[in-house]
């Protein structure tokens, strides 16, 4: 028996159904577009600008190709804070099919699905960049491709926000040699010099990404040159299976839903690293499973029971040739072409592993120079080669900085606070999955190991800062006490030469000598270097860090 306030319930219900409907990518991202970077004028220019210097390095490292990138701004004609976007690459160029789906729909792309080091992610950066372009001046994207086949494809196209799918607006192809991609992106935003602008991501990309040419024409028209400092690219990574320890429940299950592996000890040695077929088929017996029975017929308390045995497990850390390292030399190289400072170091730490993701971390300092005399350290925060502009003090970089006593390295610092001094120090965070904070990638999570980690880099380069400042502080005190000397030598050959007879030049010629000889050796004994790590700085985070680098070999290996 139905009430009438029965029925007014129903019928509410059935008229609130109708306006249920799917919420497409790009409708979603065109209401939260500061999720993606796009929260200010001044940031959102510059996060066009990064999305597509990004994609032009990863593509042209991919096809190791020495990357060419050129980026210019010009001002709109309305004068409104609109500029045109272009950016053009000598990369290997993108196959006509692929044009639009790649600048014209979020998460589509290459690089999401595998586990290998690459600065994008996600399959959103530059189809963001288009549909913001879209959405603040109500312009299509140009885009031209050349692929070494003698043709540039050329396509115009916009995001169609409720399908999230391309609509290509115009499309033809020309003869055009050679191989490459361009950009073109009608954008509103506000141009800004200094702190956090494009000139500075510019300069800290050609820093951490030594071997690539960049060229930037600002909305004046003044032209910037970030020459090649090295001519070799870094290491090629390579795509590796996930691992066990890192693996969530949910994961496990689809990705056995998925497997073309029969039995569920094939699936564990072909679906991750560092199981080996004798270690897959243990798991199976530890978590009470015939290691032969179907993947499909498996029962989630079963697939419960060897999720826990393979968290438990002591396998060793994955492979780490899915990470790009730069390397000490080019990082030096880099420092030294863009500040000219007086003393460089670079230190590249061994790979760790975080939540089963394969992380490494690479520190250069960079001493005098140029370099502001009073003011606090530049610190340049990298993930991936890719400069973090924004959110510093949410960054596990700028606290494990700021956790370092740079006191011992000869440098001032305040409770709290970034060191003060002519320094500029660059901390480079490589992994195949970069634990951003926030969509708007601009800081890194603070998980204790990476904290830990960064640190141990730090103390290892600021050793060596410290142990040049603390020469030079010496060499200073050697010329001062050269300059008193020097002073009094004219007046004591005089005198001896009265007492001896002996020929007055001839002893202060001598008298010089016995000075250079006897100060030089002040220079030359060096400092003791702490051969161990700074505990002290360290303590705080030993204790939370679980013991991920085992480096247990598997049976067999």
């Amino acid at each position: 028996m139905y009430y009438e306030g029965d029925m007014m319930t129903t019928n509410v219900a059935e008229t609130m159904a109708k306006t249920h409907k799917a919420i497409s990518i790009a409708e979603f991202f065109e209401k939260n577009k500061h999720l993606l970077g796009y929260e200010n004028l001044q940031k959102s220019l510059l996060t066009v600008v990064r999305e597509g210097v990004d994609n032009s390095l990863d593509a042209c490292e991919e096809a190791r190709i020495l990357p060419d990138v050129y980026v210019e701004l010009q001002k709109g004609t309305t004068g409104d804070n609109k500029f045109k976007v272009i950016i053009e690459d000598n990369g290997p160029g993108i196959v006509k099919a692929n044009i639009p789906k790649i600048f014209g729909k979020l998460l589509y792309g290459s690089k999401f699905h595998r586990l290998r080091q690459s600065r994008g992610q996600q399959g959103i950066g530059i189809s963001a960049a288009v549909l913001y372009g879209q959405l603040t001046t109500g312009k299509s994207a140009k885009i031209y491709s050349r692929i070494n086949d003698g043709k540039t494809h050329i396509y115009e196209l916009h995001v169609d926000i409720q399908t999230n799918e391309p609509s290509v607006v115009g499309e033809d192809t020309v003869y055009g040699s050679g191989h490459g991609t361009r950009i073109e992106l009608n954008v509103k935003g506000r141009y800004v010099k200094g702190k956090q602008s494009i000139y500075e991501y510019i300069q800290e990309t050609a820093i951490m990404n030594p071997f690539a040419k960049i060229v930037f024409v600002d909305p004046e028209g003044e032209k910037f040159e970030f020459p090649r400092a090295v001519e070799e690219l870094p290491r090629e990574p390579r795509e590796i299976k996930p691992h066990a320890s890192g693996i969530e429940f949910g994961t496990l299950l689809r990705m056995m839903k998925n497997s073309k592996a029969r039995i569920i000890s094939g699936f564990l040695a072909t679906e991750f690293s560092r199981i080996s077929s004798e270690k897959a088929k243990e798991l199976c017996v530890l978590a009470n499973i015939d290691p032969k029975v179907s993947t499909t017929s498996l029962t989630r308390d079963e697939a419960e029971a060897l999720h826990d045995q393979m968290q438990k497990a002591k396998l060793q850390n994955p492979p780490m040739d899915c990470l790009s390292p730069i390397t000490a030399k080019p990082i030096e190289e880099g420092l030294k072409k863009e500040l000219a400072p007086e003393f460089v170091t670079a230190v590249s730490r061994s790979a760790n592993v975080y939540s089963g993701n394969p992380f490494l971390v690479e520190v250069g300092i960079a001493y005098g120079g140029n370099l502001d005399q009073d003011g606090s350290v530049h610190l340049m925060r990298y993930a991936n080669k890719v400069p973090l502009l924004y959110e510093q003090s949410a960054c596990a970089i700028t606290k494990s900085v700021i956790q370092t006593d740079w006191r011992r390295y000869k440098l001032s610092q305040s409770g709290g606070s970034l060191p003060v001094g002519p320094v500029a120090i660059t901390i480079h965070f490589a992994s195949v999955w970069v634990p951003y904070t926030s969509e708007g990638k601009e800081a890194i999570a603070s998980y204790p190991v990476i904290i830990k980690e960064i640190k141990l880099a730090i103390q290892e380069a600021a050793r060596r800062m410290g142990v040049y400042l603390s020469r030079k502080r010496r060499a200073n005190e050697v010329e001062e006490r050269k300059a008193i000397f020097r002073r009094y030598v004219g007046e004591l050959a005089g005198a001896l030469h009265g007492l001896t007879g002996k020929d007055e030049e001839k002893i202060a010629t001598q008298m010089s000598e016995l000075i250079e000889e006897k100060l030089k050796t002040m220079v030359l004994v060096e400092e003791p270097e702490d051969s161990g790590h700074d505990a002290e700085d360290l303590k705080d985070v030993d204790n939370e860090i679980p013991d991920e680098d085992n480096g247990e070999k598997e049976d067999g290996e």
